[in-house]
């Protein structure tokens, strides 16, 4: 469960020196960067922090499991249907202008969440929330590398702003069950007010505006076809249960799917500029990573999303105990990155790929084996923490071979590219699995979701073996 890295705008390639003189202060230069890793840990949380409240809010659902993936799903599929767009608007309008609107966005749909009276209200909100997070994602990287004009301190802040928000996400599922014990599940949505309103005030008083414009083309044909092919078929995943897979409202979606697919492809081939270059999956290396990427999200999210619901209602944890049940998964995941990162600069990419998806994959096999009728916690913990090290290791190393197959001026592209995929994985794997695991309701459907979670990750494990050649970390 890494942080994301959303694509670098260009203003993060040709920053400009900052006009404030005092910017070489100490004191000033910190709040500067608190106040940029404050929105992106907003970002971050609210990815992992959903799910332990997932079981509270069933009784706002109408439409039971469903709408509680739809809960996940709407903000996740926003966030990465619009992630690349968000980087092109902070070229063109200015990246604090943007970043700011991203996360007054974000916190008033906080707050939308925190009062929905309704399923609907909340899953609507969640998309605002989205859309938020995609605005302010890459405009706070280009403000990052624009208030440090030296390569080892600029390398230094974008390590602290990215540790932030991928500890946000590693908090996520403990901070989430603290808040619901005390103060019910919609204080991990109103939990963002006070910090989003002093992350504003910060970015507002310390953050100076990047005074380059690249006025890139918005790819708005192809913005609209991505977002309509991937909620195509995340529809047609989630709602083909409860409404029937003959029913006819499914195959529209189906075939929505397939019609805004194939343009998408049709009109990213075309365009002088796209969303999405085709061109970068020529490398056979960028698209071997990225698959990778994609099938690591599937199987991530999907088992989340089910345990979350398997903790409270299978074993009947509160939401405080599941929340400290993730932690062998993600309790050694920053200790394994900097390892991940050692073994790829010594002996390659690959290596760490191949072993970490290996882990991950026999990680599964146990947790499918291991959900049984007389499975308690005892069982469990063991193959989380093989998964949680398993992908923490092999990340890291996926995105440097992605990344070292493109030059420098095309590494902001490629790396939205490579999360805009993982995202939509993610949302594709709660609805996967949502749907085989009856939403942690089935042991048996729940073990059946964790061979096709183990499936995948083998698939990419055969990429990585086959595709990713022994080159340096990037």
């Amino acid at each position: 469960m890494t942080s994301l890295q959303p694509a670098v705008p260009e203003s993060c390639r040709t920053a400009s020196k900052p006009a404030d003189s005092d910017l070489r202060k100490p004191v000033r230069r910190a709040a500067r960067l608190a106040a940029l890793s404050l929105g992106v840990a907003l970002v971050q949380l609210d990815v992992s922090i959903v799910n332990v409240g997932l079981d509270q809010m069933r009784g706002l659902m109408t439409g039971g499991v469903a709408g509680l993936q739809w809960v996940v799903n709407g903000y996740t599929l926003a966030f990465a249907g619009l992630l690349l767009t968000g980087g092109a608007l902070g070229d063109r309008f200015g990246a604090k202008r943007l970043y700011l609107l991203g996360l007054a966005l974000f916190t008033l749909a906080s707050l939308a969440c925190g009062l929905a009276p309704s399923g609907t209200a909340l899953i609507a909100a969640r998309v605002l929330q989205g859309i938020g997070a995609a605005l302010l994602m890459p405009p706070s990287l280009a403000l990052v590398v624009h208030a440090y004009r030296d390569p080892s301190e600029r390398a230094k802040a974008i390590g602290v702003w990215g540790s932030v928000g991928g500890l946000a996400m590693v908090a996520g599922p403990v901070l989430g069950g603290l808040l619901i014990a005390l103060f019910g599940w919609r204080s991990i949505f109103l939990i963002n007010l006070p910090v989003g309103l002093l992350a504003l005030w910060m970015a507002l008083r310390f953050t100076e505006e990047t005074t380059e414009r690249h006025a890139r083309a918005i790819d708005l044909p192809g913005q609209i076809l991505g977002i309509l092919t991937v909620v195509a078929l995340t529809a047609a995943i989630i709602e083909g249960e409860p409404l029937g897979w003959n029913h006819p409202a499914i195959l529209g979606a189906v075939a929505v799917f397939l019609l805004a697919g194939a343009l998408f492809l049709a009109v990213e081939s075309r365009t002088a500029e796209p969303m999405m270059p085709l061109s970068l999956f020529r490398n056979p290396i960028f698209t071997a990573a990225a698959l990778i990427g994609t099938l690591l999200n599937v199987s991530f999210y999907g088992a989340i999303f089910l345990l979350s619901l398997y903790f409270q209602d299978g074993l009947g944890m509160s939401p405080l105990s599941a929340g400290l049940a993730f932690l062998p998964m993600t309790g050694l995941i920053a200790i394994t990155n900097i390892m991940s990162g050692r073994v790829a600069v010594r002996w390659g990419n690959r290596l760490p790929i191949v072993l970490g998806l290996a882990i991950d994959t026999f990680g599964f096999v146990c947790l499918a084996l291991q959900l049984r009728a007389d499975a308690g916690y005892a069982h469990i913990w063991w193959p989380l923490l093989l998964i949680g090290f398993g992908m923490a290791l092999a990340v890291p190393a996926m995105i440097g071979a992605l990344l070292a197959t493109v030059e420098k001026t095309r590494a902001g592209i490629a790396s939205g590219v490579l999360n805009a995929l993982r995202q939509t994985g993610g949302a594709v794997g709660v609805a996967v699995f949502g749907v085989i695991g009856a939403g942690g309701s089935s042991l048996s459907g729940m073990s059946t979701a964790m061979w096709v979670g183990a499936i995948g990750l083998f698939v990419a494990l055969l990429l990585g073996a086959l595709c990713i050649r022994r080159m340096p970390a990037s």
